[in-house]
């Protein structure tokens, strides 16, 4: 894929357009003057018939390169972009408080979402440990990434079943003696994607951010789904790399490696576009 980067400043701004197509572009070169600016002209890049600047570290566009037909992503946000961001960065600060109903009522529906056919005998016990949290009181493995992390691990447990009690199990493959703990394994995981998509920033620091906000427009629920590819990609790269525990950081980084990868891809506009979406079942 061809990136065009462009920035507009002045009293003019491109606006988002109505569709994701409608770029016109003719070079992937992005350079810069000593200054950090150079005219978008004709012969270069431009998202519109305004005249713009691209400066190299403020983007307010993104044009991509699908296929021959240019696609314009930018970061003056359209209203249910911003509203859909609000919440998800809502989640994202929402700490786990373990003295709260509605969160220990989370806990309970992992549990039966998990173990469907076991009681768990209390918030707090030994039962937890075999779902692979590090003790029998499973709020303290929330510090890391909030509440939104149980709620990834619920999403995925109801939404994709096949697959999160295969990873449960650690069924298929060549398996390690000393294996990744599943439960801690999926806080990490949120905490890797929320770093990854740098949403908590005032402004874009990255393409991946505002790839993600246009499939966030598509689906609220992007984030979640976007934690179910990340999980089977994370047990794939395991397997493939023989991994044992002391290596589970190194197979993270790859795993968001690969996130990176295909969510760049030409053809890939929502999350279900993804190749490694075709590993969830």
């Amino acid at each position: 894929m061809r990136v065009v980067r462009i920035s507009c400043v002045g009293t003019r701004h491109l606006s988002p357009p109505s569709s994701a197509r409608g770029c016109d572009a003719h070079s992937d070169d992005v350079s810069a003057s000593s200054a950090g600016l150079i005219n978008a002209d004709a012969e270069d890049a431009s998202c519109s018939s305004t005249p713009s600047w691209r400066i190299k570290k403020s983007l307010t566009c993104v044009c991509f390169n699908r296929k021959r037909a240019y696609e314009r992503i930018c970061s003056n946000l359209t209203p249910l972009q911003e509203e859909r961001l609000k919440r998800l960065r809502k989640r994202m600060k929402n700490y786990f408080d373990a003295s709260r109903p509605d969160h220990q009522d989370a806990l309970r529906a992992l549990w039966s979402a998990t173990y469907p056919s076991e009681k768990l005998q209390d918030l707090i016990s030994d039962q937890w440990k075999n779902m692979g949290w590090q003790g029998k009181d499973p709020s303290t493995d929330f510090r890391g990434a909030g509440f939104i992390s149980l709620e990834n691990l619920l999403f995925f447990a109801k939404t994709f079943s096949t697959s999160f009690q295969r990873l449960l199990k650690k069924q298929g493959g060549k398996r390690a003696a000393w294996e990744y703990p599943f439960a801690v394994a999926g806080v990490n995981i949120t905490f890797m994607i929320m770093q990854m998509l740098d949403l908590e920033a005032s402004k874009p620091r990255s393409f991946i951010r505002l790839v993600f906000l246009q499939m966030l427009s598509e689906n609220e629920w992007a984030f979640d789904l976007l934690y179910c590819v990340a999980f089977v990609v994370m047990d794939k790269q395991w397997l493939d790399k023989n991994a044992t525990y002391m290596e589970f950081n190194d197979v993270l980084r790859s795993t968001r490696g690969q996130l990176e990868k295909e969510l760049m891809m030409d053809d890939v506009f929502r999350i279900e576009d993804m190749p490694s979406f075709s590993l969830l079942s």
